[in-house]
């Protein structure tokens, strides 16, 4: 493997922080993406997803290009191209990942390996992208290239587990293959590589992590609609349930980003083609889903309650990522509790230190309000990702940007009940 080289398609969350590794292996590196401003950016050392340091892109040995040529160069191709799904139908929106393997095939070098990191369904890497390999390349597999599927486990923000800190499941169609991608990846994860029996387990194991969780957030989430109408604390009984060994203390709140609110669609998907419509997954993507239209009713229920109008109501959202300290705004359920508000007529401001007025603007249709030098009032406030700029902001701080009667909607139960309460906050939590 000396002296070969590696090329990364997709410099994202995911592909970026694998090409920083790999160039600091023997493997000579190539990072490519369709995005001519991407790749300038990257060259200056400039990350706009801020997750790699601005030295680590400097000091790397990262040949970046937008000419998709230099993917013949590489004897093994890493796709990490996004997969989302498609709002109005919610079925697997594969665009990104059928593009990049057209890109890919046209420049596949003979005896090349192509390894998928992008979440699929069970099939998509030999079903759908190997078909598209042989048109493009005009070589036959597995005699003249072949696959594996590798899935990401990044997880924005973490300094603790990062990619190289994470478990690495790796896959192969045949042996040789399966060999070659562990020794790839063993070079640069300290934790570890996982051998999967075949691609597809791979694939499948890749999607289930995100369902899992997706499942267990919808039953704290139910569970929370349930304790409100028996006015008890959400947060307090998962404590008190905390203290039993096995007990998983999950949190109620928004499902967004591009992980779990997405991939249960995938295995559904696949399912249904299958001629299984599974009943508990689409359970519990209706209850993650309805959230936001519950957030947003307790504000509305708690602005009638102070005596204010709807139609002059102006209400603050602090934090507009899908998690905290990222500015990754991809599927931020947020968004639909913002709509829900304005549905009713409130006027809607929004703060997040870690985007731009204009992407506020753009993403979200709404006015930027800094929380921290506003001078107006606010009738409501939601606080929806506590960054960490936030979390030196105390009730007595929010108080100062609150009408006289105002709501606090705490989403992540970061603050005091008994304190808002004491300040003279309606205040709702999950």
């Amino acid at each position: 493997m000396d002296k070969k080289t590696v090329c990364i398609v997709g410099l994202g969350y995911v592909g970026l922080p694998l090409a920083v590794l790999f160039s600091k292996t023997d493997l000579l590196t190539i990072g490519f993406d369709i995005s001519k401003k991407r790749i300038e950016e990257l060259k200056k050392g400039i990350d706009s997803t801020k997750q790699t340091s601005e030295n680590d892109l400097k000091t790397s040995r990262i040949e970046f290009t937008s000419d998709e040529t230099r993917i013949n160069e590489a004897a093994y191709v890493v796709v990490a191209v996004p997969t989302p799904i498609d709002e109005g139908s919610e079925e697997p929106d594969l665009s990104f990942v059928e593009s990049a393997t057209v890109t890919i095939g046209r420049n596949l070098k003979k005896n090349a390996i192509v390894v998928y990191e992008s979440t699929v369904y069970p099939g998509v890497t030999e079903d759908i992208c190997v078909p598209i390999l042989e048109k493009e390349s005009g070589m036959k597999y597995p005699a003249d290239f072949k696959t594996g599927y590798s899935p990401e486990r990044v997880n924005p923000s973490d300094t603790v587990h990062t990619t190289e800190n994470i478990v690495k499941i790796v896959s192969g169609c045949d042996e040789k293959s399966l060999d070659e991608i562990a020794k790839l990846y063993g070079k640069i994860i300290k934790a570890g590589v996982y051998r999967a029996k075949s691609i597809k387990t791979a694939e499948a194991a890749k999607v289930i992590e995100n369902t899992q969780r997706d499942l267990n957030i919808a039953l704290v989430n139910e569970l929370s609609l349930i304790f409100r109408k028996m006015g008890l604390n959400t947060k307090e009984v998962i404590e008190a349930a905390g203290t039993k060994w096995n007990f998983q203390k999950y949190q109620p709140g928004l499902v967004g980003g591009h992980c779990i609110s997405v991939d249960p669609y995938y295995l559904v998907h696949k399912s249904k083609a299958l001629g299984h419509t599974p009943k508990l997954i689409l359970a519990a993507r209706e209850v993650n889903e309805h959230m936001a239209v519950h957030i947003a009713r307790l504000v509305i229920s708690g602005i009638k309650d102070i005596g204010k109008d709807i139609n002059k109501a102006k209400v603050l959202v602090m934090g507009l990522s899908f998690k905290e300290n990222i500015n990754d705004t991809r599927n931020s359920k947020i968004l639909h509790v913002i709509d829900e508000l304005k549905k009713q007529g409130c006027d809607v401001h929004a703060h997040d230190p870690l985007l731009t007025e204009q992407t506020i603007r753009d993403e979200f249709r709404v006015e930027s309000g800094d929380a921290t030098k506003t001078k107006t009032k606010y009738d409501a406030i939601i606080v929806s990702v506590i960054h960490d700029q936030f979390k030196k902001m105390g009730i007595s701080d929010l108080k100062k940007i609150a009408c006289e009667k105002a709501v606090l909607m705490d989403i992540k139960s970061h603050y005091s009940t008994e304190e808002a309460r004491r300040n003279g906050f309606i205040y709702y939590c999950l």
